[in-house]
């Protein structure tokens, strides 16, 4: 199908299955629900239709549904709902659609492609009216299906592909290029770098946005302390702790939240809090309460959840104009440990 001109229909029922092959609706029902007293063949005949129609079972009970087909209940798939970036977002998804009396229901991804698809198929099975998904996935093929059918689709933090939907996201690049801009103003010239995994187009743009900033004020990329794939607190403890002991880097920059707390820890442990500058991307807990307190891009993940509800209530709502992608402005937290050579 082509996803360039998606064109919406109604969705295929229980009959359309049971037309195509030639059978009747109780035995398409009893093939659905795995009742082991259907003839084989009738089996096979039931679901190479439902195939071939891209039927997929109503799994939430009619008497659930409201006037319109609809449910009352959108999905919310985010990469973590224990990061504090996520559950903000979480929240203020959660605080719209209270507010017109319709229910969220989230699920985590943990950047795992396979798991957002089958959560998302599952969502769709119990006929939500509608889906926000922080992609773990590059290919979103697999629910044009669905979008034609009429389910609404917003993506956050990251845009779908090679789907035409709504997405709403941070200022990646800018923010980055920004934040080491900053540290650079110090009159740092070595400045360390750890981050997340560059399959995930976040933390791809936020590289880029480190490489901008050294380009432009003529400083060489050291590749001896720059660090990827670093998925936990942990894992950016560890690197940070090699890095330190081993290349001393004037300054350091971070572009996730967890990443920071692993390598404010490092810091911390070496005693060099007071002698490396460092700025984070996104802010996180406590933040200015440490000794320094942390200087952070921070994101706003409070409007991206609500800019992306709003979309999505639109979308459910009938508006059918072209998707759109609004990219909402980071903003610089100064709190100390991305001064600390201006303050000497």
């Amino acid at each position: 199908m082509d996803v360039d001109a998606v064109q919406y229909r109604e969705r295929p029922t229980m009959r359309d299955v049971a037309a195509l092959a030639g059978v009747g609706i109780k035995t398409v029902s009893r093939v659905v629900n795995d009742v082991p007293t259907v003839a084989p063949e009738l089996v096979e005949r039931v679901r190479t239709a439902a195939g071939k129609l891209g039927y997929r079972p109503n799994l939430t009970a009619a008497s659930l549904r409201r006037s319109g087909g609809r449910t009352n209940t959108i999905g919310l798939l985010l990469e973590d709902v224990s990061n504090p970036f996520s559950a903000a977002v979480h929240r203020a998804v959660e605080d719209y659609a209270r507010e017109r009396n319709v229910l969220v229901l989230a699920g985590s991804l943990d950047e795992r492609p396979q798991r957002e698809r089958e959560l998302a198929r599952t969502l769709i099975d119990r006929r939500v009216d509608g889906l926000i998904i922080m992609p773990a996935g590059r290919d979103h093929r697999y629910i044009v299906a669905e979008q034609a059918a009429g389910t609404a689709f917003v993506f956050i933090d990251r845009e779908p592909s090679p789907l035409l939907a709504d997405a709403v996201v941070s200022d990646n690049r800018g923010g980055a290029r920004a934040a080491v801009s900053h540290l650079l103003r110090t009159g740092c010239r070595s400045v360390a770098y750890f981050g997340d995994d560059l399959e995930i187009a976040t933390a791809k743009q936020r590289f880029c946005g480190f490489q901008d900033a050294l380009a432009a004020a003529g400083v060489d990329r050291d590749d001896a302390i720059v660090r990827h794939g670093l998925r936990t607190v942990e894992q950016a403890r560890h690197a940070a702790l090699a890095a330190l002991g081993a290349h001393n880097p004037e300054a350091v920059f971070t572009s996730q939240n967890l990443v920071t707390i692993g390598v404010v820890e490092a810091l911390h442990a070496r005693g060099l809090q007071h002698r490396v500058p460092l700025v984070g991307f996104d802010d996180l807990p406590l933040a200015d309460l440490l000794k320094p307190g942390i200087t952070v891009m921070a994101q706003d993940p409070a409007a991206l959840g609500r800019l992306a509800a709003a979309r999505l209530f639109d979308r459910i709502n009938g508006d059918r104009a072209p998707a759109v992608v609004h990219t909402v402005p980071t903003r610089l937290v100064v709190r100390g440990s991305g001064e600390l050579v201006l303050a000497r």
